[in-house]
């Protein structure tokens, strides 16, 4: 009989946000002090959820961890990451025997004091457990890749879609490499090589779709085991921000440099494709007052949560005021505050609401308007992939010229249109939708929308990755390095 060790860690740090990331960031989306796979399954634990299931349908023993996950924000503190660190190491060192360790995390995630906590938790399990058992990794596309990471785990695996549609496929592989590298039919050793590059890569869209099918065609060659492109996160401060290829071979490191060296190439070759085109809020009312068909959906991409952005800002929403452009929505603003002012008038209130604007300079001046409460959820929740993501207590308010704006009390981007459907909110009958979203909301929005724009607002993360004042990331990079040729 084997034991596989599961646990699940992870946020996603924006160094420049002043949202501290602490117990109660983790609390309010995943805190589970080992008993996630007794709880139906949601964005973090379903691939533990499957790991349970198989290690038990294959006869072996499973120790779960904890399970904790905090939405994108500032710097987690010392004391939180700290304590979540060592209770799955106190619970490594109980377990006795462990063959297997399966986690999944972020990739992104940094503490006070620790700029790279997975490399920091790996180093401290490959310790407890050593050199013999196999670990092995998800995590999150937008990860800074790390030696300690790469060192201490024998497999790391990402995600290769952005949306993140693919969290189960990656489980399902992850397990299964790491069952074949127990028995000791497979030796996985893995190449990485980087891309100096920053972006935001958008798998739906060419070429990058081309490329991630290149990747899974070249998994089905012999002795290659798995491809990743580690996209990197933007805005997580630290020396190994840019994005990394990640080869898997089973034991022919020079095939895995070879394939990952092409790779890196392709990205290098095909990054000025991909620079996404943006429209400001002035291009966007023109669009949505000669608009034949809608409706229209634009990402305010600047304010996403997702990246770590308050979701407060109300440059996008002053504009649709401004030019009075009837029949929109917009969501999700996260404003605890009117949520429950809200709350107390009730539904059917006609009050002088002030949204938005609170949280830093980033989230611009807040709107005092006058709204009519229509609908309050205790407990709303949105779609995202095979499992749903809670926007604890949300509100729908509707101000003149039929501008619909929902209100949550939880942070959280727009992922779904499942979320507006908590208030059944007609979307096909809106002229446009802005979301709060970078592109997580692609998946759900694209197929209802006649077009999809993606908003150039100020905001705490616009895109403009040539400018983005690092600190501790020191090496060149496309785009701000254009004299740079190659990668790797």
């Amino acid at each position: 009989m084997f034991t596989t060790f599961i646990a699940c860690l992870g946020t996603e740090t924006n160094s420049f946000a002043n949202i501290p990331t602490g117990m109660n960031a983790f609390a309010q989306t995943l805190l589970d002090w080992g008993d996630a796979t007794q709880r139906p399954a949601n964005y973090a634990t379903q691939p533990l959820h499957y790991w349970r299931e198989q290690t038990e349908a294959k006869g072996g023993r499973v120790v779960e961890s904890l399970s904790a996950y905090a939405q994108p924000g500032g710097t987690t503190t010392r004391n939180t990451y700290e304590h979540l660190r060592d209770y799955i190491l106190h619970d490594a060192k109980q377990a006795g025997q462990i063959d297997i360790v399966l986690l999944h995390m972020h990739g992104a995630m940094t503490a006070d004091g620790y700029v790279d906590c997975e490399g920091d938790l790996l180093q401290g399990l490959r310790a407890i457990c050593g050199p013999d058992t196999i670990i092995g990794v998800e995590l999150d596309l937008h990860c800074s890749i790390t030696s300690a990471i790469i060192d201490s785990a024998n497999l790391v695996i990402t995600f290769k879609e952005y949306p993140h549609i693919d969290v189960m496929p990656r489980a399902v592989e992850l397990f299964d490499l790491c069952l074949q590298a127990q028995a000791g039919h497979i030796k996985p050793h893995t190449q990485m090589c980087d891309t100096h590059t920053i972006n935001l890569w958008r798998t739906p869209q060419s070429p990058v779709k081309e490329f991630v099918s290149h990747m899974q065609a070249l998994e089905q060659q012999v002795g290659i085991l798995s491809v990743s492109f580690a996209h990197g996160f933007p805005w997580q401060d630290v020396p190994a921000t840019s994005g990394k290829i990640l080869v898997v071979t089973d034991n022919q490191p020079d095939l895995g440099a070879t394939i990952a060296r092409d790779l890196a190439q392709q990205v290098w070759h095909m990054k000025e494709q991909c620079v996404q085109d943006t429209v400001t809020i002035s291009q966007a009312i023109s669009i949505l007052q000669t608009a034949q068909q809608g409706p229209i959906v634009f990402g305010d991409v600047a304010d996403n949560a997702g990246a770590g952005a308050p979701s407060d800002a109300t440059f996008a929403l002053a504009g649709l005021i401004d030019a009075q452009i009837s029949d929109m929505v917009i969501g999700y603003f996260w404003d605890p505050q009117a949520v429950w002012l809200c709350e107390e008038g009730g539904i059917g209130a006609v009050i002088k609401l002030r949204i938005g604007g609170k949280v830093g300079p980033a989230s611009g001046q807040p709107i005092d308007i006058d709204v009519e409460v229509k609908a309050i959820v205790d407990d709303a929740q949105q779609d995202f992939g095979s499992s749903s993501i809670a926007m604890g207590k949300a509100v729908w308010v509707q101000a003149a010229n039929n501008l619909d704006i929902v209100l949550v009390a939880n942070r959280s981007q727009a992922l779904h249109p499942s979320g507006f459907g908590n208030f059944d909110i007609d979307l096909s009958a809106k002229k446009g939708i802005v979301v709060k979203s970078m592109q997580h909301f692609y998946a759900g929005f694209a197929p209802l929308a006649s077009e999809v724009y993606y908003l150039a607002c100020d905001g705490a993360v616009m895109p403009d990755f040539a400018n983005i004042a690092f600190n501790h990331f020191a090496d060149p990079y496309w785009p701000k390095n254009l004299e740079l040729s190659e990668p790797c």
